[in-house]
Order: C-alpha cells, then sequence, then structure tokens
C-alpha cells in the first residue's frame, strides 16, 4: 500500500464502501476529521461495519429549523438532533424565521446560535426581498451562506418576490445557483375561494397544477435571460419535470419524500391538516409521474422541506391550519424503503442525498468517500427493519405523517467529520456541527 503522510485515528472496517470508483470491501481510514485512505488498515482502532451500507454523509438541502423566533416549534438544536437520528450529516436551513434571514447581521446570528448547538454540520439561505436585493451579490459570499432563496409565492412578511421586475432585479444580483419556490402569487390569490372550510383536501384544489406551473416557467425565463442559474424546490408535478428537463443548463431540481410517497387520495381523509403542505400532496397520479421522472434522472437531489408546526396548529380548522410537515428524520428511511421496494437504486439514491448536492450547490469537501474529503457518513442496514414511532421522534413538534409506517432498511450510524454524531439510535457526546463551505462564498 502507498503510504501517506498522516497516520489514521480509526477506520471504518467490514462494511460495503460507497466511493466515486464503485462499490468496495475496504477499511475507510479517518485523521483529523477527514479520510485520509481506502485500503486495509491492519493495527489500527476498527468500528465494525460487517453488513452494513457505508454511504456519503446525506446532505438534506432544504429544512426550516425555526430560530430564531418560532422555537416553539423547532430550534437548531432539536431540528439537528433530529437530522443526526436520521442519518442526515448536514443541513441548507431556510430564511423564513422571525426576523427573517434577510441581512447580513442575521445572517451572522444564526451562525452564532449555531455553533456547539447543531449536531450536524449547517449552512443558512438568505431570502431575498425587493429591498435587499442590490446586497445579494455580497450577502451570498457570506461564509456559512448556502446562497440565496426566493419565495415567489405562499411567504411571510418581505420574503415575498411575486414581480417579474422584482424577480429580475433579485437574478441579477450575484453568480450562485438560487434556489427558488415556484408557485403563483397572482393565480393562488385569484382562486382563494376555492379552499373549503375544514377540508384540507381543498388544499391542492386551491394551489393547482397551474399555479406551479406558471411560476415556474417564469422563473425560468427570468433565469435565462439573467444567465442565472436556479434550483426549483419541491417541484409537485410531472409536466414541470418535463419542462425542466428542457433547461439543464440553467436550471436543476428538488422533489421530496413526501410527495414521491403521500398521495391525495389516502392522505387527506387519514391526516387531514397533517397532509397539509406548501406545494400540496397531489393525486396519485402526480406521485406516479414524479417517479417516472426520477427514474428519466431529472430531479437532482432530495430535500426534506422539513416545516414543522405544534399538534395545537395543526389542528386549526383548514384553512387556518398552517402548511407544512416534519420531514428531516425521515428523510433517508423513507427513501430506504423506496429502494428495497424497487423504485430505484441506492447509487441513484447516493446521487441525489450527497454527490449530487455537492455538484450543484459547489460544497466543498463534502458528498463522496474520497481521500482529502471530510469524513461524513451515513451509515445503514439494508436488511433491517424499522418502524417509525412518536417516540423515536426528535423534533419539538413531536410528530411526523409517517407515524406507524414499517420500512425496510434502517439508519444505524451517523459520523460527521469524523465524530460519531449517532450510532444505533444513541446520540454523540457533543454537538459538532460546523459551518458548510462553498466554492461560490468567500
Amino acid at each position: 500500500m502507498i503510504k501517506t503522510h498522516e497516520s489514521p485515528e480509526w477506520v471504518l472496517t467490514g462494511g460495503t464502501v460507497h466511493t466515486p470508483s464503485g462499490r468496495v470491501n475496504a477499511d475507510v481510514a479517518i485523521a483529523n476529521g477527514r479520510i485520509i485512505g481506502i485500503g486495509n488498515y491492519p493495527g489500527v482502532r476498527k468500528v465494525d461495519c460487517t453488513g452494513l451500507d457505508v454511504m456519503p454523509g446525506v446532505i438534506d438541502s432544504q429544512v426550516h429549523f425555526r430560530e430564531p423566533g418560532l422555537e416553539h416549534k423547532e430550534d437548531l438544536e432539536t431540528g439537528s438532533r433530529a437530522a443526526v437520528l436520521g442519518g442526515v450529516t448536514a443541513v441548507f436551513e431556510m430564511p423564513n424565521t422571525n426576523p427573517n434571514t434577510d441581512t447580513a447581521e442575521r445572517v451572522h446570528d444564526k451562525l452564532a446560535r449555531a455553533r456547539h448547538r447543531m449536531w450536524c454540520d449547517h449552512a443558512f439561505y438568505v431570502g431575498a426581498t425587493a429591498e435587499n436585493a442590490p446586497h445579494l451579490a455580497e450577502l451570498e459570499r457570506i461564509p456559512g451562506t448556502a446562497g440565496v432563496k426566493i419565495f415567489m409565492g405562499a411567504s411571510t412578511g418581505s420574503l415575498l418576490v411575486a414581480e417579474d421586475e422584482n424577480l429580475a432585479r433579485v437574478l441579477a444580483s450575484g453568480r450562485r445557483r438560487v434556489a427558488i419556490h415556484a408557485e403563483d402569487e397572482a393565480r393562488m390569490n385569484a382562486r382563494k375561494d376555492l379552499r373549503v372550510a375544514g377540508d384540507p383536501s381543498s388544499h391542492p384544489v386551491w394551489r393547482d397544477d397551474e399555479s406551479a406551473m406558471m411560476a415556474t416557467r417564469r422563473i425560468l425565463r427570468l433565469a435565462r435571460e439573467a444567465k442565472r442559474p436556479i434550483h426549483i424546490l419541491h417541484v409537485t408535478t410531472p409536466a414541470e419535470l418535463e419542462v425542466i428537463s428542457r433547461h439543464r443548463d440553467i436550471a436543476s431540481c428538488e422533489v421530496t419524500p413526501q410527495h414521491l410517497t403521500l398521495a391525495a387520495e389516502d392522505a387527506y381523509p387519514r391526516l387531514g391538516s397533517h397532509a397539509q403542505m406548501n406545494p400540496p400532496i397531489r393525486s396519485k397520479a402526480h406521485v406516479e409521474g414524479l417517479w417516472h421522472w426520477l427514474q428519466q434522472g431529472v430531479p437532482d437531489v432530495i430535500g426534506s422541506d422539513h416545516a414543522p408546526h405544534t399538534l395545537e396548529e395543526k389542528a386549526k380548522p383548514y384553512p387556518d391550519s398552517p402548511s407544512g410537515m416534519p420531514g428531516v428524520q425521515t428523510l433517508l428511511p423513507l427513501m430506504l424503503n423506496h429502494v428495497a421496494e424497487g423504485r430505484m437504486t441506492l447509487d441513484r439514491l447516493i446521487d441525489m442525498t450527497s454527490s449530487g448536492v455537492q455538484r450543484i450547490f459547489g460544497l466543498v469537501g463534502k458528498g463522496r468517500i474520497a481521500a482529502g474529503y471530510d469524513a461524513d457518513f451515513t451509515i445503514v442496514d439494508r436488511k433491517g427493519s424499522f418502524t417509525i414511532t412518536d417516540e423515536w421522534l426528535a423534533s419539538r413538534c413531536g410528530w411526523s405523517p409517517f407515524t406507524g409506517m414499517d420500512l425496510k432498511g434502517r439508519v444505524v450510524g451517523t459520523i460527521v467529520r469524523g465524530h460519531v454524531a449517532m450510532w444505533d439510535g444513541q446520540l454523540g457526546d457533543a454537538a459538532v456541527g460546523e459551518p458548510l463551505r462553498f466554492a461560490g462564498a468567500l
């Protein structure tokens, strides 16, 4: 074996290791929080992974951890604890907090709050507004910033950029990929009378396919005019994915486990407002269409859109009930079950939760098991089984639309930069999350 300048502190041994060169049965050597080699390392402290898959650390590129201002729903500690219990090693956190994350001071406030409290690595989005548009080129370069997020519809306060003129101003300011919530605000306002009091199943009637498609077409056109890459979040309609497939030079996109798993015909009668989110849970035909386009390779990443609300808030009659559901802890368990049932390969899942995220957003040192990269690993037992229970859930909101589901596959371990954040359901000894690094930031 070729010698390296560093000696391993410990190794993962016995597992099936998923590297850029393919699956190998080898030791992964770790020192100073990084991977220093893949091979055979006798005489070194070992963590036995026999019978397990050693994957690159899962990255959830869309979570809402609600801090500051909404900590009764979630905070950075509880949300990141849920993340590592579910096998997630890093998250991109969204800006619709109170106050909104729309200035340099508020980004730095979140970074300070996260220090020694978050269990996983992290980055924070800056929310675009009509007012801060001229400053976004500077804001997106703050270390620890995931980039800029645009809410074209369904936002709170000033984080709504609905008009083409303001959208163009935002896209003209900066260079990094911009994340987009694509629903058309004007159409949704015009259709509010279609909401049926007390009936959450009217949610996708109000926020229909066309609301999503109109916004997606508009932002694709504006992005092309601005020559600015965009990332369309939580796509819910097959028609949008077909359109996005013709704009791959300018647009990447995301799907969520919820939209790949829940269908309106069952979800609203069974779950009521617990199935309510934006964009909505849609029909079984939509679910099948999303899977078709996933198999065509179009969605680039899977993000949870973890957006918790309390049980008391969710108990309000529709449409007063808030939209959103928790998901960071269930992202990987749900998707492992889809792998077990043959809907996708494990290689495709790894691409959508680690290497794909790294590629699209320019993450430094993340997303693959390779020498020199951070020692981030998600370790799973694909032969195991698992039932989602309320007791297992760590989110402050205390519920999940997937409680009671029996799943094939089990998350065994979460390792963040060489620190064991979770093993066999038990948290590590300290929260060690650090800000993520991006090629496009200072």
